[in-house]
């Protein structure tokens, strides 16, 4: 028997196609119920709680109660990074699902990934940061210069939200649709927010899209620009 980590164990849970939608469902961010994540994955409401346990057991997932009802989301920001590399590579090696209609365009353009935006405008983001020597890259992390500070708490960032104890940390992500890279880790989520608070953009019910208003294009153009 070969010491080391069980990647098969955890490779065999993400690989069902079943849980691979469970996964993708909530890349979204939100807690869903049994009965959503059922919708999501094209399975039986009776189905489902097999995949639920399964993938809660393997650390995958969580779940809480809230009153009557109960809620499962991704088990913390680890797990969204795994999925997203996955995603990545998969859509490197033409491993892509085709969905007619809008809906592609749409999740290219700008979406949610795991509370950070992703898409062609996370990708903007990103390299308008860089550009501006806002941050500095440093292997597969990202160092907030205190140029970028100053400039984000201009903004009305709020910084103070991220950890007191270390720098805001940020990390390179590995955006699948455009196959570059966006913008991860605690500040991504703090970005995301502050975009949230500002009401650029919209969400599409029921789906990781977001859309950006007229106003809120403009704003995020001037502000990210390139």
């Amino acid at each position: 028997m070969k010491d080391g980590p069980d990647i098969a164990r955890i490779a065999a849970l993400i690989g069902d196609p079943a849980r691979a939608n469970i996964l993708t469902a909530l890349m979204s961010g939100k807690a869903l119920t049994a009965t959503e994540l059922a919708s999501e994955a094209g399975i039986s409401a009776p189905t489902v709680s097999g995949h639920v346990r399964k993938l809660m057991d393997g650390g995958l997932i969580a779940g809480c109660s809230q009153g009557r009802h109960r809620y499962f989301q991704l088990a913390g920001p680890d797990v969204a990074n795994l999925l997203e590399v996955i995603m990545g590579f998969a859509a490197s090696q033409g491993h892509l699902r085709t969905r007619p209609g809008p809906r592609d365009p749409a999740l290219r353009a700008a979406r949610i990934c795991y509370r950070h935006l992703a898409g062609e405008a996370g990708v903007r983001m990103y390299d308008s940061l860089l550009a501006q020597a806002f941050l500095v890259p440093d292997g597969d992390v990202l160092s907030l210069t205190q140029h970028g500070e100053d400039f984000l708490v201009s903004l009305g960032v709020d910084l103070e939200a991220l950890s007191k104890k270390h720098p805001p940390h940020c990390r390179n992500c590995l955006d699948w649709s455009e196959r570059r890279y966006h913008l991860g880790g605690p500040l991504g989520r703090c970005l995301m927010d502050f975009i949230l608070q500002q009401g650029w953009v919209l969400q599409a019910p029921g789906s990781r899209v977001i859309r950006f208003t007229k106003a809120g294009q403009k704003a995020f153009e001037r502000i990210f620009s390139l």
